[in-house]
């Protein structure tokens, strides 16, 4: 059973029937006290950094997240829900986030539209992790961001996208994982993705 975070950013429905589909069993939860027992977490979002990280503290999530960790219970971060694992983020502001990896989050310097929004391809930096089984290199997955993570340590990058310049798509850190794309829009790879955290991710 995993649980799917209810801090009231972003549309969890989407997610929770990807998850179903797939065959596996999520409950989201509306409240800290919710998260007792269940062994694995996902934290979605959209939205702002600064927003998402009051949501996480007005709505109590904070330190449940933090003993989650020491815990060494599996986290999913998904598009904000990956950004606020970093340190620090400087979307309309500098705010603090978790962090859980070390980085930041910043605004893309580019000639682009900004927001990227489509289909974008994902190199894989460490092929053998387990959230990556079954799911080929250079695949295509959903994006919806204006701002981009990058870790201040390479070996926690598991796999990078450019949109004229390189960033990190998907972080891997222990028990902790996130990806900036949307799996539960990202088709097939992206439905195998959230099995893999559901089946491989211990």
């Amino acid at each position: 059973m995993i649980g799917i975070i209810n801090y009231r950013a972003g549309n969890l429905q989407n997610l929770q029937n990807s998850l179903e589909f797939v065959g596996v069993k999520s409950k989201i939860l509306n409240s800290p006290a919710e998260m007792k027992g269940f062994e694995k977490l996902i934290l979605p979002g959209v939205g702002a950094f600064g927003h998402a990280i009051k949501n996480l503290q007005d709505y109590g999530f904070w330190e449940p997240l933090e003993k989650a960790v020491e815990k060494r219970i599996p986290i999913l971060g998904i598009c904000v829900g990956m950004q606020v694992l970093f340190s620090t983020g400087f979307e309309v502001g500098k705010h603090p986030g978790l962090g859980l990896i070390p980085g930041e989050v910043r605004r893309f310097q580019t000639k682009l539209k900004v927001p990227q929004i489509g289909w974008n391809r994902v190199r894989f930096e460490n092929p053998e992790n387990p959230l990556l089984k079954n799911i080929e290199d250079q695949r295509w997955f959903y994006f919806v961001h204006s701002y981009a993570c990058f870790p201040d340590e390479l070996n926690h990058q598991l796999g990078t996208t450019n949109y004229d310049v390189d960033f990190c798509s998907i972080v891997s850190r222990d028990k902790i994982w996130g990806v900036q794309f949307h799996p539960e829009k990202s088709q097939r790879d992206g439905l195998q993705l959230l099995k893999n955290f559901a089946t491989n991710c211990q």
